[in-house]
């Protein structure tokens, strides 16, 4: 048989949504209706991920890993192994390194993609599953710069297209909790929103280590990859790789509608040790009927911590996060009853299931949506200028390196100086 003929004919079973009586499998052979998961980024996110792929269908299995690092490869499947062993089927010549092991899995034959790298290669991996005509599960954000949205968008269109699944890795979309408060405000429990106050304050997430840890020999971008948490171009800033859950919970409450604009303050008070982002910011965004909302992100040790939502109407108030379930109070008194799922599980159950029903999900728009939002915050408060929604959308600032080799120099942009700093 060819080797279109039996991936057209692999594409059909699956596509049938056959689930085959395969005692075989829990001995670790393969099923022909298995779902091969492949897995880029392999750090602890990664992992995650992975194993609630494994747990989503009864039949998946990881078949081809992928990152920069061997020894994280080795890590992640041995962790992998330990809660799931029967489905960890990644042979030797499919555990792929480098920067272009992205697209060595890619190829390797696998039917689902899971992406967890840092955001700012997100565009290009996920560009590259579509185009190949993977299903994937897309970490948050989707991108770090406008180009790489818009990258994203032209993608997103491309799966729609050919009947794939996308799915975001913005959790609370998939919190049966959260997605019953969402339901109360969109069926008019607080009335009309006048505003809307987001906190993510928490503690460092990747400190930055000092030049003289540096190993000897080591480039620019190694170096940066590494501790990638600390550099724009690969991270976005803490407003984009970890306050955009907020974000997209106001985009939420909004019906992913854009805002006009926002204003924004932020800095750096902890010393960054050559990395060159901000560690708190407080963005105004502006809506139609001057409608604001608000998005207070820090993080530093010894702090105040929290992560709430405030959502005032004009009948009342939705609090979540202060205290274990969400409450309406006003004129309408609610809150969540029932039991808690598990958001994350919740994320791969939705995809497996789309895959087996031949019924494409796609989260697409609204995952760019949420990531332009904390994009625009962040142009913000570098620049200490208003940015409207069509001026970050449109933005040509390109943070990520068109052409990256591993050995090659990187010079690190200066931290960002509002009034200095220029939008473009």
């Amino acid at each position: 048989m060819s080797e279109q003929i039996r991936s057209a004919s692999r594409r059909e079973i699956l596509k049938s949504g056959a689930l085959l009586a395969a005692p075989a499998l829990l001995k670790g052979a393969s099923t022909t209706n298995a779902i091969k998961v492949g897995l880029v980024g392999c750090g602890g996110r990664g992992t995650g991920a992975a194993a609630q792929a494994l747990k989503a269908d009864d039949y998946s299995e990881l078949t081809a890993v992928a990152d920069v690092y061997q020894d994280r490869i080795d890590s992640c499947l041995a962790r992998l192994s330990r809660v799931a062993k029967d489905k960890v089927k990644v042979e030797r010549s499919k555990m792929f390194v480098g920067l272009d092991a992205y697209q060595k899995l890619i190829d390797s034959g696998v039917d689902v993609v899971l992406l967890a790298t840092p955001p700012g290669f997100r565009p290009q991996h996920l560009r590259a599953a579509i185009a190949a005509n993977k299903h994937v599960f897309c970490e948050k954000p989707v991108a770090v710069d406008a180009p790489g949205v818009r990258d994203v968008l032209e993608t997103v269109r491309r799966a729609k297209e050919k009947n794939l699944s996308i799915v975001a890795g913005f959790c609370w979309r998939y919190s049966n909790y959260i997605q019953a408060t969402f339901e109360q405000i969109k069926k008019g429990a607080i009335g009309d929103i006048v505003a809307y106050y987001g906190t993510y304050y928490t503690s460092p997430v990747k400190p930055m280590p000092p030049e003289s840890q540096r190993p000897a020999g080591m480039s620019d971008v190694e170096w940066q990859i590494q501790n990638w948490y600390n550099f724009v171009w690969t991270c976005g800033d803490g407003l984009v790789e970890q306050a955009v859950h907020t974000a997209d919970k106001i985009a939420w409450a909004f019906d992913d509608k854009p805002p006009i604009s926002c204003v924004a303050v932020g800095g750096r008070q902890i010393p960054a040790h050559g990395g060159n982002i901000y560690d708190h910011f407080e963005v105004n965004y502006l809506y139609p009927n001057n409608v604001r909302a608000f998005l207070g992100c820090r993080q530093m040790e010894g702090c105040y911590n929290e992560n709430a939502d405030y959502i005032m109407g004009t009948k009342g108030v939705c609090t979540i996060g202060r205290g274990p379930l969400p409450r309406i109070e006003g004129e309408t008194k609610w809150t969540f009853e029932g039991v808690k799922n598990d958001m994350y599980q919740a994320e791969h159950d939705v995809l497996f299931a789309s895959i087996r029903r031949g019924s494409p999900v796609n989260d697409g728009e609204r995952m760019a949506t949420s990531t332009l939002l904390a994009i625009m915050g962040r142009m913000a408060a570098y620049t200490g200028q208003t940015i409207t929604w069509e001026q970050a959308m449109n933005s040509q600032e390109r943070l990520v390196p068109e052409k990256l080799e591993w050995n090659m120099s990187l010079p690190v942009q200066p931290m960002a100086r509002p009034g200095i700093t220029k939008f473009f």
